[in-house]
């Protein structure tokens, strides 16, 4: 998918079958280092990983690895499942629909609105199905383990969009308790949203951190939904949560995180992490990128990101805020993670 006007299901394209010994060739070609770790000015590790660039109109501008495979897009994904709920009929808008695809750290104002939405629609936080857990920032997690609170369902960082997931389903009438199944009808609204914008079709289906179904797509599928995204009507589902998380970047994220700093800084970029070092990002004239860390160390997502945005012309002194990764010893900065592409 090159544009908003192929939004449709048609424009779905299948994966190529590929055959066994093509399989293993990929495999056994190691994907390039995007980050190496310095420390006192000593190589002492490497990053492996994948990444693609989109152009402006949609066309591949840069590859590095292999960005055809399937990947799982963990949270990355949120959009595309927050567009669902809006298609099912669940009107959201400003900070709640931000929430609804957020990966939230845990302060206060997140847990406040959940519990919020949560009696807005006449639900309670035992429903939610997502695994008891500590705030997702450390910060937030020391103060909350300090006032000597437990692990909760409500705290864990996808309780947002599990709350909005319910919401949908009791406004159609479809069940709560399974809400998280693959055949229920929210989760194969959320397949062809995932499908559909992704211009590719869906070749594995797990279970992500939070027990929701977990759609894959290849890093150059998932560049294209969030350039799918930006680049949509106004007043479509896409659109509509592409403005929200863009207009309410905290709630998307967090106060100290990359995310909300680059979508505050740079107007009108759509940006959003996942677990297992997963990055998607699409700048508003519709240029996009997405990459995936081979052995999923998040704190790579920075340097890898700044050196990228860098590579497309964006100049902003919030580059430097999020490629700095620094390693200390004895208390002391000692070195760094750094992008080596």
């Amino acid at each position: 998918m090159t544009s908003s006007k192929t939004s449709s299901s048609s424009s779905s394209t299948p994966i190529p079958e590929q055959s066994s010994s093509a399989a293993a060739a990929a495999e056994s070609v190691p994907s390039p280092v995007l980050a190496e770790v310095v420390r006192s000015g000593f190589v002492e590790g490497r990053h492996r990983g994948s990444l693609v660039v989109l152009a402006a109109d949609g066309s591949v501008e840069q590859t590095l690895g292999d960005v055809t495979a399937p990947v799982f897009p963990r949270s990355t994904n949120k959009p595309m499942q927050a567009a669902a709920i809006l298609r099912a009929g669940l009107e959201l808008s400003g900070e709640r629909l931000a929430l609804a695809a957020a990966s939230h750290s845990g302060e206060a104002f997140h847990l406040d609105l959940v519990r919020t939405m949560l009696a807005e629609h006449g639900l309670a936080a035992e429903q939610l199905q997502t695994p008891p857990d500590l705030p997702l920032d450390p910060e937030e997690a020391e103060h909350y383990l300090a006032a000597g609170n437990v692990r909760d369902r409500l705290t864990m960082n996808c309780s947002g969009k599990h709350t909005a997931m319910l919401a949908v389903c009791a406004l159609n009438g479809w069940p709560l308790g399974t809400y998280l199944e693959q055949d229920h009808p929210l989760q194969q609204l959320i397949l062809d949203v995932v499908r559909t914008a992704g211009g590719e079709e869906v070749a594995h289906i797990g279970t992500d951190g939070c027990g929701a179904p977990l759609m894959s797509l290849s890093l150059t599928g998932l560049a294209r939904s969030y350039r799918h995204f930006v680049l949509s009507e106004p007043g479509t589902a896409e659109r509509r949560v592409a403005d929200a998380m863009r207009a309410h970047p905290e709630y998307v994220a967090g106060t100290r995180r990359p995310d909300t700093w680059l979508m505050r800084a740079l107007p009108g970029t759509l940006s959003k992490m996942g677990a297992e070092a997963v990055q998607a990002l699409a700048l508003p004239d519709g240029r996009a990128l997405a990459f995936k860390i081979d052995d999923g160390a998040t704190r790579t997502l920075g340097p890898v990101l700044a050196r990228v945005l860098r590579g497309l012309g964006v100049d902003d002194p919030v580059l430097a805020r999020i490629e700095d990764v620094p390693l200390h010893g004895g208390g002391s900065r000692v070195g760094e993670i750094r992008a080596a592409f």
